[in-house]
């Protein structure tokens, strides 16, 4: 390490004050940027310098001790997420995220130290979701990992502070402020230029007018702007372009050629249009972060995540909403459900598979008294919890959506992004081509041409037409308990031609259903232990016949549900079975009926015979399916309701009866391989395999209380019936970002056509690209809410 004459800091971009050091040829302000660039030497991360010059930030001095506390037990409860023997989550707001390479680097911490397994960035918020194995890593180590690579996060204990200083638009509005300030300023100085023709400013007066300008100029540029240009330099490294790359190239072109005309004496400069650009600019910058936000907010809360959880109050059990739990609720908590709060057990042990949220499949054990997270799911008999700590509805909502599947197309997306990258790489030529041709005219015309162009054929509009559409369409859907889990879920469902539905719990009321006992006569305390061992289940079946039995559960051991076979459990040493009757005494029987076996050790007590009640409206549905999709029924009962599902098809849907759970994926994988993109329609249940194998895959509730991660979309079995309407629909939105596309598009060539004849200024340019910007979005808006409005909000 030696000393060099270098100013610059290679890592954080400082000017090298006190000392200068140099490693590797690159010269640092202190020890401490020299440890982080150290630091990703040694594990080949020095790409991070390729995303943009001096990403890095300056390390403040910190105590030895300065994170001590993170190792106080009571400490690491407030801050976690989730936590089991061996894997923590934890996600921390870090205000220092601002560019490409602090999310390449962040992003890839598990190989600068062993035992972190994943972390993940959400750019908007500045957040990042860390997970790690607490027997390798501490929280502390890891807290002072991120801290010695420039990224401290901020770890406020008190909420309330803690999201008033996560505000990502604080910058923003600084920036907006400082900007108005000084443009106001500069068009006060320039108000004897807009007069001149009444009376002439002395030379000296508007030579140092120009020069205050200037002054002003700079936080305008160097503050206000810097995100464009930063934007711009990152996508150039990294051999793209976006949309911020004409407006950087405009915004200099109208500083230096202002900066050399005050130089020289020629003129005053166009300061004033500068900050009328770069104000307005942000203006539309903060107005369209409003309104994403708006819709983040109607996606995240007022369209509830879907999932309802079962209250104990004095014995009796009562279904709510999961936002309306409180601490201190006793909740009900059955086979295969998913733990919405943080509480603790109350009964003498639990199984929890927490793959839901650390992506470990192997289910934990837990004893009486201890912590159960949100976001696992119950495996085995059914548990009772007391709440401790409830969980925001955005925590759910986030676990659901890390369940991507990567193989699910985005055209739209992919159409907008290769629009967007050839319509600017002709914006700027047209933008140099008029520059260059009314130069030899007059430099004043040429200026103005060329930043105008510019500015106002940015395609902004094109590049909100989709997520502003389809998110408006997402809250929509809402409205009609359709809860889709993104925007790139509503593109697919646009080219969707296969749909295949489970029938049980799918198709049929739970509610409405008829349920027989046939067989020896059971006695009370025979009805209640089989009534305890269906308790445990959500199964559609298995609830039906639970709600017509009389009788006070029992305690039970050993509970076990087999998807698409049965239950089973142990009271007082026998063995209970519960199912098919190939799963209850290994025999496939010919009867035709809808049937529950039930056995007591080795004797057959009899079963329950069940005449499913379909939806209302069912029929209806299909015909109007029928005519643009093909359908497939997957059943895992027998052939009973044949005649019956003809006739509701209309004898034109293919059918098929004793499909185990992976009979359904495979089927799904077979239409698939055939060139048939395919919607599966389950209960959540038995169809997890299936729901994820297809291009879309819907979760059908009848209680909102259990529902596969895996789906793509949640739905209320009551509103089911508006899937033709729900298609419809989202067809019809898929017109409607052509049509937003189709007027950005007229935008830009109107203001094309002013702009190249130099009859177009800066500042008006960058009033009129908000607006289009503004104008798409209302259109999107307003136009996916009428469409709504005839096609589903009509039909019910």
């Amino acid at each position: 390490m030696e000393i060099s004459q270098q100013t610059i800091c290679f890592h954080c971009g400082n000017d090298c004050e006190s000392e200068i050091l140099k490693k590797d040829d690159h010269s640092f302000c202190c020890v401490g940027c020299v440890s982080v660039y150290s630091i990703l030497q040694d594990n080949g991360l020095c790409n991070y310098y390729d995303f943009q010059n001096n990403p890095g930030i300056q390390l403040k001095s910190k105590s030895k001790n300065e994170f001590a506390y993170l190792e106080k037990e009571e400490i690491i409860e407030q801050i976690i997420e989730f936590k089991n023997e061996d894997y923590i989550q934890v996600s921390f707001y870090v205000p220092q995220i601002h560019c490409y390479s602090c999310i390449w680097l962040l992003e890839k911490l598990y190989q600068l130290r062993d035992g972190i397994t994943k972390s993940s960035v959400n750019y908007l918020k500045k957040e990042i979701t860390i997970g790690f194995n607490h027997s390798q890593i501490t929280l502390r180590e890891v807290v002072e990992l991120l801290t010695s690579i420039g990224y401290e996060p901020l770890i406020n204990l008190d909420q309330k502070d803690r999201e008033k200083k996560q505000n990502p638009l604080r910058r923003l509005y600084l920036q907006i402020g400082i900007t108005g300030f000084c443009f106001g300023n500069i068009m006060l100085l320039s108000f004897p230029e807009y007069i001149s023709g009444i009376h002439n400013v002395e030379p000296e007066y508007a030579q140092y007018f120009g020069f205050i300008n200037l002054v002003l100029s700079l936080p305008i540029l160097f503050f206000g702007a810097i995100d464009y240009f930063k934007s711009s330099f990152g996508a150039i490294k990294n051999n793209r372009i976006n949309l911020d790359i004409p407006i950087a190239i405009g915004i200099s072109a109208l500083f230096i050629f202002s900066v050399w005309e005050i130089s020289t004496q020629t003129g005053s400069g166009y300061f004033d249009s500068l900050g009328g650009l770069i104000f307005f600019l942000l203006g539309g910058k903060l107005f369209q972060q409003k309104t994403f936000d708006q819709l983040n907010f109607e996606r995240d809360y007022k369209s509830y995540f879907p999932l309802a959880v079962t209250r104990i109050t004095e014995g009796n059990e009562e279904p709510i909403p999961a936002a309306h739990v409180q601490e201190g609720d006793r909740l009900l908590i059955r086979n295969g459900e998913v733990i919405s709060c943080d509480c603790l057990l109350f009964t003498s042990s639990a199984s929890i598979d927490y793959s839901f949220v650390s992506g470990e499949s192997v289910p934990v054990e837990k004893v009486t008294g201890e912590k159960l997270y949100a976001g696992g799911r119950l495996v085995g008999q059914a548990i009772e919890v007391e709440v401790i700590k409830v969980t925001s509805q955005s925590y759910l909502t986030k676990l659901w959506n890390q369940y991507e599947n990567e193989q699910k197309n985005n055209k739209l997306n992919s159409l907008s992004d290769t629009i967007s990258r050839y319509f600017i790489i002709a914006v700027v030529a047209i933008a140099f081509g008029s520059a260059l041709y009314w130069w030899q005219f007059d430099t004043a015309i040429a200026l103005k041409a060329f930043t105008s162009v510019l500015i106002v054929a940015c395609p902004c509009a094109l590049a909100l037409s989709i997520p502003f559409t389809y998110g408006n369409v997402i809250r929509l859907l809402g409205n009609q308990h359709f809860y889709v889990k993104n925007t790139n879920v509503l593109e697919v469902m646009a080219s969707i031609k296969q749909l295949v539905f489970d029938k049980t719990g799918t198709l049929t009321s739970l509610q409405e259903a008829k349920v027989k006992y046939e067989g020896i006569p059971l006695s009370k305390k025979e009805y209640s232990i089989v009534k305890s061992v269906l308790k445990h289940s959500n199964h559609p079946l298995s609830r039906a016949i639970f709600n017509n039995i009389e009788g006070k559960p029992l305690p039970l051991d050993n509970f076990i549900e087999l998807p698409g076979k049965g239950l089973e459990a142990n009271y007082e040493g026998t063995l209970i079975k519960i199912g098919s009757s190939n799963f209850v005494n290994n025999t496939n029987t010919s009867t035709v009926e809808t049937a529950v076996y039930i056995s007591f050790g080795e004797e057959i007590k009899g079963r329950y015979v069940l005449n499913n009640v379909y939806l209302n409206g069912i029929q209806t549905m299909f015909q109007q399916l029928i005519k643009n999709y093909g359908i497939t029924i997957l059943s895992g009962d027998n052939e009973q309701e044949k005649h019956t599902i003809q006739e509701l098809t209309h004898d034109q849907a293919t059918i098929r009866f004793n499909q185990s759970p992976f009979d359904k994926q495979e089927y799904i994988h077979l239409k698939e391989s055939e060139g048939y993109p395919t919607m599966m329609i389950g209960d959540g249940l038995n169809d997890s395999g299936a729901l994820k194998a297809a291009q879309v895959g819907i979760a059908v509730t009848q209680n909102a209380s259990n529902f596969s991660p895996s789906s793509d979309i949640i739905v209320d079995s009551a509103y089911l019936t508006l899937l033709p309407n729900i298609l419809k629909f989202v067809k019809a939105s898929k017109w409607v970002v052509y049509i937003s596309f189709g007027i950005s598009f007229s935008y830009n060539l109107v203001g094309l056509f002013f702009a190249v004849q130099g009859k177009l200024s800066p500042l008006i340019s960058a009033i009129l690209m908000p607006i289009s910007s503004i104008s798409v979005m209302i259109f999107a808006l307003l136009t996916t809410s009428i469409v709504y409005r005839k096609i589903v909000s009509n039909k019910q």
